[in-house]
């Protein structure tokens, strides 16, 4: 029986399904009719939603944004020097799971530094451990988009919204120059993502603890302290 859904939550419908099909069958797989399947809807129900190949990549590629917002939370990671992030929450209170992870990242840092290491590694560690699909898709759709300069353009559009607040995070902490950090600390992330998803991590993800060690060791060597 068709699933019968309206408005945002048919849009949400057909981009979790076209999401699902990519990490289980790849950019070959996504297409109109096998979303269509995958979601319940009566065939046509994707086409109306997203009547080209390119506007059903863009939609799902936001919808992975989305998805992978709520997972990294890049709002919620506290800023170093004492100060409040965007949400209120005041940086010198222990990131979630903080009192649990194991050691102290980073026990002679300033201010700020260990809690910021503390979210850091608890977003990462949560993405890796219970949303690999997603991880898949990013890749599926950032090979796609070496082919597709249009889907290029709206990849790297939709990626600001982590990248952005990485920049803010590293000015926070006193970087002499944020940009060029926060670029290392994404490469270090996306590399570590990659070895886990695809590479040669696939069967043993880092430990929230090993990713905070990783996280104090980098931001130690960058910003000298």
């Amino acid at each position: 029986m068709a699933t019968r859904t309206t408005g945002s939550a048919r849009a949400e419908l057909i981009t979790d399904a076209a999401l699902a099909l990519l990490a289980e069958r790849g950019m070959r797989g996504l297409t109109h009719r096998a979303v269509d399947e995958r979601a319940g809807l009566p065939q046509g129900s994707t086409s109306n939603y997203a009547r080209t190949r390119q506007s059903l990549l863009e939609a799902t590629v936001r919808r992975l944004a989305e998805r992978e917002s709520r997972v990294l939370a890049p709002g919620e990671l506290p800023a170093p020097g004492g100060t409040a992030d965007k949400t209120g929450t005041a940086a010198s209170a222990p990131a979630p799971g903080a009192a649990d992870a194991g050691t102290t990242a980073n026990p002679s840092g300033p201010p700020g530094q260990d809690a910021l290491i503390a979210g850091l590694a608890l977003s990462l560690h949560r993405y890796l451990t219970h949303h690999p699909e997603l991880l898949i898709c990013r890749y599926e759709l950032a090979l796609e988009a070496t082919r597709r300069p249009e889907l290029r353009a709206f990849f790297d559009a939709t990626g600001r919204q982590f990248r952005e607040p990485l920049v803010a995070l590293m000015t926070a902490a006193g970087s002499p120059e944020p940009e060029r950090h926060a670029l290392s600390l994404v490469a270090w992330c996306e590399g570590l993502m990659f070895s886990c998803a695809a590479g040669s991590s696939t069967r043993s993800v880092p430990s929230e603890v090993e990713l905070r060690t990783g996280f104090g060791e980098l931001l130690r060597g960058m910003l000298g302290h």
